[in-house]
């Protein structure tokens, strides 16, 4: 990281500037609506326990990271929680835990403590003042912020191509609401700020007394203050550094917030300056969780047991082998949890049915352009880089393609003619009865018939060697480099949601916040070309002549599959095209009907499809929620058993895994992945004012990049309330992911031991990690420390791995 320097910095300026950038990395970043991903909001405390954590976001934040004290004892009263789970955690717990089951219960039945925040300087203000500073704040950086990222709403931009610092300086100087409020100078003291914002950041500490010792808690609680504008920066600081380019945000953002503090202090300083100073010193002091609050972790893990024991008990329940003859149909869904319930009711349909999972973009690590878009979309984890290019639009479309971008322009500026403030009403008055017509055709379920994408392809630069290694090297991950069928279906995942700004978060999270038909449609076509196959034939992997690969999607809000028979080289037989269609509508019925269960109004499943086009339902589906555990194993293991569409379900046979090369990369990847989609659950209930998007009925769009709720104020981030709760109770019960990998402990242990950032998921308990046998059922648990715990032994003994 490189610094810049000033004529009058100091070492301790160098040092709070450093702390600045360190800081501004422990905060999750926030991506965009368009492409929504979801993202672990504890993301940088990961080296920390819960406990710790519950500490730090307490002192800073005001928040509890575990549930009501009634949650826990609502679970102990109905014996979902027992006794044997209250002693097993106990066993694990940290210093400070209650020494006995009857002492925990005890803290159960306590009054909930709610942690209170250090004040800052706004806050300081505000009680000498009676004016509500912090509010103010958060409203007018909320009022610049929503220009400076907006991403094509805002009709122009006053500041576009500057920094965010600079762009905010231009706009405060000629801000006059906090001098209208009462504090005097405002604008000129921005206007007279350096132009630099390590400068201005280093002098506005200076003049709040800031050293680095109490620096990084207070630049943690002013950035965690900015929700999720400062999130939003901190995803285009991550995007930066995936690219290899530096990028200031997040200290500019942090400057910013600093120099209000300094503003306030230039004027309330000699009332609030003993305050100050105690709140200085305790910030230079590391957070101390408190006993209510190590106790309520030692409870969360308990109701986290015995989540895990319903679970081995569904894993171990017997279930009859699919015959050994070659099957019909295969069909590779995403690990995603919804795909859980249709391949469970695929495979109830005919014996001759095979399931398997792997992450939904299907191993390609692309950025692809859609047919008529000026958009390259990255379609693969947010981890990733893309390595190849793909596009819908082959040579011969390219007029076509042209007049659909020149229609889409038009329905851009007819869109920002709307958004126009001088034309709203008029809008409204002259082109009202136009979109009347569209209410009534969703409501009505009459849509217009729909073209089919044309097939993607890869670029040219993607070569036939690269081909053959890559479609090599996803099988073989896939574990499914034998036995094939006539079919195989190669089945990606969208949703069909209508008047819903989070409908991204319903896509696949592992195709960026897309769809999975583009990865589909192309890695079907990569295994139906012939170089290709004989290339797989070559490394040990024989596709049958007659095996054809299909791309498809599985629509998760009305379980329907589209399959793409008509790219090239996918040509089905009618016969097997017609008997897999029937076998897809049927399971889509199967699993409407359990769906429905959980849904709000569904009735027995017939009226959850229509949910897709009712512009006033907030609850289409419920995406993954529910989410708790990740199983790797192969499908006899799973096949039959009914885990709720609960369960990440990632195919692996670590008997085919040579140097154990696919279990490290399921570890690495798809289990990092799913750990911060079930933390984003988990944070958006426990903690929803801070890490929960708030309520869809309140929601505008701001910058076309997140919502707000009412008119301004701070971005807000995470899941929707009506994502998690379904008005009565919440349908998402906030556990953290139970990993189940069926592998040689000593295979897991030295991948856990080259990769600590991994390792630290499980070590401080964001994850918990268990072993499974060849029937299924769990032979030991991580204990920390690479060491394992068998399925005998006492909870208070340790076994090396």
């Amino acid at each position: 990281m490189k610094i810049e320097t000033h004529a009058g910095f100091t070492g301790p300026h160098l040092e709070l500037i450093a702390l600045s950038e360190k800081v501004s990395r422990v905060l999750p970043p926030l991506w965009p609506l368009e492409a929504t991903v979801a993202v672990n909001p504890f993301l940088g405390q990961t080296g920390q326990s819960l406990s710790q954590v519950a500490a730090l976001l307490g002192r800073i934040g005001g928040m509890r990271v575990t549930m009501p004290n009634a949650w826990y004892r609502a679970r102990i009263a109905d014996g979902r929680i027992t006794d044997a789970d209250l002693e097993a955690a106990l066993a694990e717990a940290p210093a400070g835990a209650p020494a006995t089951v009857a002492a925990l219960k005890a803290a159960a039945e306590a009054e909930d403590a709610t942690p209170e925040a250090l004040p800052t300087i706004a806050h300081l203000a505000q009680e000498v003042s009676g004016v509500d500073w912090p509010g103010l704040i958060e409203a007018r950086i909320g009022a610049w912020a929503a220009g400076y990222f907006d991403a094509g709403q805002a009709l122009w931009q006053v500041t576009a191509g500057r920094g965010a610092y600079e762009s905010w300086q231009i706009f405060a100087s000629r801000d006059l609401t906090p001098e209208i409020s009462g504090l005097a100078g405002f604008a000129a003291h921005v206007a007279t700020q350096p132009g630099r914002a390590r400068v201005a950041l280093s002098l506005a500490c200076d003049a709040l007394g800031l050293k680095a010792a109490a620096a990084e808690s207070y630049f943690h609680q002013l950035l965690l203050g900015l929700g999720g504008w400062a999130q939003l920066a901190r995803q285009r600081l991550w995007q930066a550094e995936m690219d290899g380019r530096a990028e200031p945000i997040t200290t500019d953002l942090l400057t910013i917030r600093v120099i209000w503090d300094a503003a306030l202090w230039a004027q309330y300083g000699d009332r609030i300056a003993e305050r100050w100073a105690e709140i200085r010193a305790t910030h230079a002091t590391p957070p101390r969780a408190t006993v209510a609050q190590v106790a309520a972790c030692v409870l969360q893990d308990a109701a986290e047991r015995a989540a895990q024991r319903d679970l081995a008990g569904v894993l171990e329940a017997e279930v009859p082998e699919r015959a050994g003859a070659r099957p019909q149909l295969q069909a590779a869904f995403c690990i995603d949890v919804r795909s859980e319930v249709f391949r469970r009711a695929l495979e109830s349909l005919d014996p001759g049915i095979q399931t398997l999972g792997f992450a939904g973009f299907f191993g390609l690590a692309h950025a692809h352009r859609d047919f008529a878009s000026d958009v390259s979309e990255a379609r693969l984890p947010v981890l990733l880089a893309p390595k190849l290019s793909s596009t819908a639009t082959a040579p011969s479309a390219a007029e076509a393609d042209q007049a659909a971008r020149f229609g889409a322009r038009a329905a851009r500026a007819w869109g920002r003619f709307k958004l126009a403030a001088v034309s709203s009403f008029a809008f409204v008055e002259a082109t009202g009865p136009v979109y009347l017509g569209k209410l009534l055709r969703d409501a009505l379920g009459v849509a217009p018939r729909a073209t089919e994408a044309p097939a993607p392809q890869f670029s040219a630069e993607f070569t036939l060697p690269e081909r053959i290694a890559t479609a090599a090297a996803i099988l073989r991950a896939m574990s499914l480099t034998q036995e094939f069928a006539p079919v195989v279906l190669l089945v990606g995942h969208g949703a069909s949601v209508v008047n819903n700004p989070h409908a991204s978060a319903l896509h696949c999270g592992a195709c960026g916040g897309y769809r999975g038909d583009a990865n589909a449609r192309l890695l079907a076509g990569l295994l139906n070309d012939a170089e290709v196959r004989a290339g797989l034939a070559a490394e040990g992997i024989a596709i049958p002549h007659d095996t054809v690969f299909l791309g498809a999607l599985h629509d998760t809000t009305t379980d329907a599959v589209t399959l793409y028979a008509q790219d090239p080289g996918c040509a089905v037989s009618p016969d097997l095209l017609g008997r897999a269609r029937a076998w897809l509508q049927e399971a889509g019925a199967l699993a409407r009907a359990e769906r429905a269960l959980r849904l709000p109004r569904a009735g027995t499943g017939d009226a959850v499809a229509a949910r897709s086009t009712d512009w006033a339902e907030t609850r289409p589906e419920w995406g993954l929620a529910g989410c708790r555990a990740f199983v790797a194993a192969p499908r006899h293991v799973t096949r039959g058993k009914p885990l709720g569409g609960r369960a990440f379900l990632h195919d692996y046979d670590w008997r085919q895994d040579e140097g154990f090369g696919v279990l490290e990369l399921i570890l690495t990847a798809p289990v990092v992945v799913a750990s911060w989609i079930s933390l984003q659950y988990y944070g958006s209930v426990v903690a929803a004012e801070v890490f929960g998007a708030g309520n869809k009925l309140l929601h505008n769009v701001t910058g076309g990049v997140g919502v707000v709720e009412g008119n301004g104020g701070a971005l807000r981030v995470g899941l929707p309330w009506q994502s998690v709760h379904d008005g009565t109770d919440f349908v998402h019960e906030p556990l953290r992911l139970t990993v189940c990998v069926a592998a040689p402990a000593e295979a897991v242990t030295d991948i856990l031991a080259r990769h600590p950032d991994l390792r630290a998921l499980f070590d401080n308990g964001w994850l918990h990690l268990m072993l499974l046998d060849d029937a299924g059922r769990i032979a030991a648990r991580y204990r920390g420390d690479l060491t394992w715990q068998g399925s005998g032994d006492r909870p208070g003994e340790r076994k090396a791995a």
